[in-house]
């Protein structure tokens, strides 16, 4: 091979090594070689492999390198090459020990080559070794960088899972090994990127606060990042731009909903809030939000509200499985509250088959003697959960009503309507509907047809857009998110029930 030619090739491999790596550097072999080269391991197992054409010839692969793994040990030698017929071929490990000795427990350069081999091939694979071993350890570091994140990312998740399901004291004991610290209080913010853009915006949040927030990316919107940040007053320099308002300035396309301070127990509040800021964000042409000051139904309900929640979930929460491997009382309310939180996404949010999710459905509504398909008792399960996740001091008390039960009275599921007519709670219903007087209509349809945008578009009279446009527009004005989960469809239920319970 003149030097020229064998210039032209260091520059070719070099420059494949770096934008194609093992695969296009073995692609080009096989076609210089007329034939077949591959990277075999030690076992004889093909790691890499490529042909010039689809019949090129195919080695025995774990025979020659057993033999040749025989022969560069036993020889003392840093390579070998074999005929088979009318094919040579040429076999070199990607290192050496230090003793000059090819080292066993490395990959081999194999390339098969009909007879008589080209001139300055051998010189070409000799060359092609070093460029090649170094590409095939980035690639194995890369491949072990992104085992790391993804490990990284899936406890991550899980703390998250274990936040929004109440579990406070394992998710801290797991988060021990991750940084950075849970912060308590915390905003639960939540960024809506471009498609593929959650990475670069997840180094920008990093960036911006210095990494004191916990970054999750969102197990069921895959265009969703989640930061559980440290409440304002809690920060070194209280000054500073807040993290959210800055990656809604720096990031052109992103859109940013953020919640009201909450104690890192009331995580699952914080999302719901931050959710439901989001869908006014995208509105706004700063997109960004911060999600209104708007009491929860669950801390107006008082010792009554508690008292009917307790009732209507004690049959879950007593709930003994009948075998081992079936869900048991902690698992089902998880589940419950991931489906109404995501509905059909809570597959993606639990990491359950949808079969094993519908399955739990019906025995929680076995247990509960509610129909899960209905709006009304899907309402009624979430407001249940809210108050007991609620701590009771925190419950506004409220003095004895004639007609109302009296304390450790029996209250059956149906007792909700009891509840919707106290005087805090059609306050708390007058402030919900206030925004939507001129558009109650749209709001009673939607609401009646169990949240379906087509039934309730023929309901009304209009097209499907239409109402999808009607809304969106409610969205905006009750700084809500209606379309997609979490919505605010079950406050909205409530709401108008208190408020026909009032008038009947």
């Amino acid at each position: 091979m003149r030097s020229g030619e064998r210039a032209d090739d260091l520059l070719r491999m070099h420059r494949l090594a770096r934008t194609g790596g093992t695969a296009e550097l073995l692609r080009w072999l096989a076609g210089r070689a007329e034939g077949w080269a591959g990277l075999v391991g030690p076992d004889g197992t093909v790691l890499h492999a490529a042909a010039r054409t689809a019949g090129a010839m195919v080695p025995d692969v774990a025979g020659l390198v057993a033999e040749g793994a025989s022969a560069l040990t036993e020889r003392g030698v840093q390579a070998y090459s074999v005929d088979t017929g009318a094919y040579t071929a040429l076999l070199f490990p990607l290192a050496v020990s230090p003793s000059g000795v090819a080292d066993p427990a490395v990959p081999v350069l194999a390339v098969v080559t009909p007879r008589p081999t080209a001139v300055g091939l051998a010189t070409l694979l000799a060359d092609v070794v070093l460029p090649l071993s170094l590409c095939l350890q980035a690639e194995t570091l890369e491949r072990k960088r992104r085992r790391v994140d993804l490990a990284e990312s899936r406890g991550r998740e899980a703390v998250l899972h274990l936040l929004m399901t109440g579990q406070l004291s394992i998710a801290q004991q797991v988060a021990g090994a991750l940084r950075p610290r849970l912060p308590d209080p915390v905003r639960v913010c939540v960024v809506e990127c471009s498609g593929g853009g959650r990475d670069e915006v997840a180094r920008v949040c990093v960036d911006a606060d210095g990494g004191r927030s916990w970054i999750v990316r969102c197990p069921v919107y895959a265009r969703h990042l989640i930061l559980i940040m440290p409440a304002e007053g809690t920060t070194p320099e209280p000054a500073a731009v807040p993290t959210d308002e800055t990656v809604a300035a720096r990031v052109g396309d992103c859109v940013v909903g953020v919640s009201e301070p909450v104690p890192l127990a009331d995580t699952a509040t914080g999302y719901r809030q931050a959710f439901h800021a989001l869908a006014v964000a995208r509105e706004l042409p700063s997109r960004h939000a911060r999600f209104g000051v708007s009491p929860d139904l669950a801390l107006v309900v008082g010792p009554a509200g508690r008292r009917w929640a307790d009732e209507l979930l004690n049959p879950l929460l007593t709930h003994v499985p009948r075998r081992a491997q079936d869900p048991g009382s902690q698992e089902l309310l998880a589940t419950a509250a991931s489906w109404l939180a995501f509905s059909s996404h809570a597959t993606d949010h639990l990491k359950v088959h949808r079969n094993t999710l519908a399955a739990r459905l019906r025995l929680i509504g076995e247990l509960l003697g509610l129909d899960l398909h209905r709006l009304a008792d899907q309402a009624a399960l979430d407001l249940a959960l809210r108050v007991r996740s609620t701590p009771a001091p925190a419950c506004t008390p409220e003095p004895a009503q004639s007609g109302s039960p009296a304390s450790g009275t029996p209250m059956a599921a149906g007792g909700l309507d009891e509840i919707l007519v106290h005087p805090a709670v059609r306050d708390w219903a007058d402030r919900q509907l206030a925004p939507v007087l001129g558009a109650e209509e749209t709001l009673r349809a939607w609401v009646r047809c169990e949240g379906r945008l087509g039934p309730a578009a023929a309901e009304l009279g209009i097209s499907v857009p239409g109402a999808r446009k009607r809304l969106t527009r409610l969205e905006t004005v009750l700084q809500r998110s209606l379309l997609r989960p979490p919505s605010a469809r079950y406050d909205l239920w409530l709401a108008l029930r208190s408020r026909d319970l009032t008038a009947a």
